[in-house]
């Protein structure tokens, strides 16, 4: 699966075909995790660097457009119920 790809990454960069496949699976891997299971996991990591939940929220909401396939805007709210509920 994804072999024009891993063809792309063999040819422009110095990746032999297994390391190519490996960096794809691990790129997909990141991007398919949900919505809810990324705003809770960058909620413990900018917690853990201590950010206070204003802060934390805020950077959510901005980070969560760059994504590959942006999710629904989702108001500030909507990410503090995904966190608590």
């Amino acid at each position: 699966m994804h072999d024009e790809l891993v063809d792309h990454l063999t040819r422009s960069t110095t990746l032999n075909r297994g390391e190519a496949l490996r960096v794809v699976q691990d790129v997909l891997a990141y991007f398919d995790e949900s919505t809810e299971d990324y705003v809770r996991r960058r909620h413990r990591e900018l917690q853990a660097q201590g950010l206070v939940n204003a802060e934390i929220f805020e950077r959510v909401a901005a980070d969560l457009r760059y994504r590959a396939v942006a999710p629904p805007e989702l108001t500030l709210r909507q990410l503090r119920r995904i966190v608590y509920g």
